[in-house]
């Protein structure tokens, strides 16, 4: 059979499954690589049908949401089938007098905090591009904002998970009440698990009261050692910031203009550090905090204004990547006693190779995002990238993670994305071969 008919062929079994005018070819691209075809189930069953048809055709498989995080990871061997979850976009429960909501994977984080602050109850999360990414993507991604300094991540709300395995089996774990703990914690393995291990369908969350109101306090020191003691001053304190974010100067510059146009060279900003920390509580509380904190506040921020400050500090990455194209990205999560040190190897590693560097993060809890922004406006080597990022985490302490996030993508054939690897990688390739035996769901994208 040549390649044109094994196509046609294909794209009527999945017809078959999903109804035709939900079989299509898309011009997108996963890190570089073009899919075959593109199917949207509606339904977990349709999901299992189609990994199913996949399976036997050992048909590579990439799971998509919102198209928010499709470049995360490693470059695909090849996309066979592009399974999008775009029409499991329904509420299934909400039960505010209990507060648990069940949703599928498809709907948009944004949907989902709409509907739960019609009863004044939210999710305390904060991921970036809220208004299109998907809780499945969220999930299989583990994306975090800043709000996980005082709430921690998305994991830690969700009390139930459904997916289908590469094999088309459906699964699930957990249940739809808060105190549930039978059977095995299978949502811990596909959270974070990258789209590589089974194809999540749906997801339970615990939610709670939304604060009547929120503050927030900017604290500018002109050298970072002083940021960082502060910062440690406010983790020794009895104050309970629900977001702790360190600011270096030159990431000031993507949190004042975020959306704004292409630019070009990178350019500093201002020289000054930044804590910038927010409290929830009643205006006593808020006083306190206030009269805590002391000389070191150098701005107030509340209403619309203060929204608008938290989106940009959600989106710093994206608005960095927006601005300058061939930027480039790091997550890196380490002890809250290392922040430092990883400052430091970024503020060396960058200007040898001709990078402006900027950070921002979660400094109380260590998990920091890093840019490299070229110097020039010009697109540099692909191998001055690798040789940062070797530079970079030869210098990081030991038991510190450093994720490639964004980078050019003719760069990233050369790179090594997942930096160190995990000491139970057997354990993850004995997972990956009992819920996806062909490795057909993701392949070549995570480090399994």
């Amino acid at each position: 059979m040549t390649t044109a008919a094994s196509t046609t062929s294909l794209q009527q079994e999945l017809a078959e499954i999903v109804g035709e005018s939900y079989v299509r070819h898309e011009q997108v691209e996963i890190n570089g690589v073009t899919p075959g075809v593109s199917v949207s189930p509606a339904s977990a069953q349709e999901i299992a049908a189609v990994l199913r048809l996949a399976n036997e055709r050992e048909l590579v498989v990439a799971p998509a949401g919102g198209f928010t995080k499709q470049q995360i990871g490693g470059i695909p061997e090849r996309i066979d089938l592009l399974l999008r979850t775009d029409r499991l976009n329904q509420i299934r429960q909400y039960d505010p007098g209990d507060l648990t909501i069940g949703i599928n994977a498809g709907v948009c984080f944004g949907d989902m905090q709409k509907a739960l602050h019609d009863h004044q109850q939210w999710i305390p999360y904060d991921p970036a591009n809220q208004e299109s990414a998907t809780m499945g993507g969220l999930l299989a991604t583990a994306s975090i904002g800043p709000l996980k300094s005082g709430f921690g991540g998305l994991r830690d709300f969700c009390i139930g998970i459904q997916f289908v395995t590469g094999d088309g089996t459906m699964g699930k774990g957990g249940g739809n009440v808060v105190k549930n703990v039978a059977g095995y914690d299978l949502m811990k393995l596909m959270i974070g698990s990258y789209g590589s291990l089974a194809v999540i369908t749906g997801a339970n969350f615990k939610v709670f009261p939304r604060p009547r109101q929120t503050l927030t306090f900017i604290c500018g020191f002109a050298l970072f050692k002083e940021a960082v003691a502060f910062r440690d001053q406010v983790v020794r304190s009895p104050l309970t910031p629900i977001c702790l974010e360190l600011v270096s100067p030159h990431a000031l510059e993507y949190l004042q203009n975020a959306g704004a146009a292409q630019a070009g060279p990178a350019a500093a900003s201002s020289d000054r550090w930044q804590i910038v920390l927010r409290f929830s509580g009643s205006d006593s509380i808020l006083a306190r905090c206030r009269r805590e904190l002391g000389t070191a506040v150098v701005q107030e921020l509340d209403g619309a204004s203060e929204a608008q400050f938290w989106n940009s500090v959600s989106q710093f990455e994206f608005s960095m990547v927006e601005r300058h194209r061939n930027a480039m990205v790091i997550y890196v999560h380490t002890t809250i006693q290392n922040v430092e040190a990883v400052l430091q190897a970024l503020e060396r590693s960058a200007p040898e190779h001709s990078f402006v560097p900027a950070m921002l993060g979660r400094a109380g809890i260590g998990s920091l995002i890093l840019g490299f922004v070229p110097v020039s406006a010009d697109a540099l080597p692909a191998m001055q990238y690798v040789d940062c990022v070797k530079a970079f985490r030869g210098l990081l302490p030991p038991g510190t993670s450093a994720m490639v996030l964004h980078c050019p993508k003719e760069t990233k054939a050369y790179l090594d994305v997942w930096g160190s690897t995990p000491t139970d990688l057997e354990l993850m390739r004995g997972v990956k071969k009992a819920v996806d035996p062909k490795r057909i769901l993701n392949r070549g994208r995570y480090v399994v």
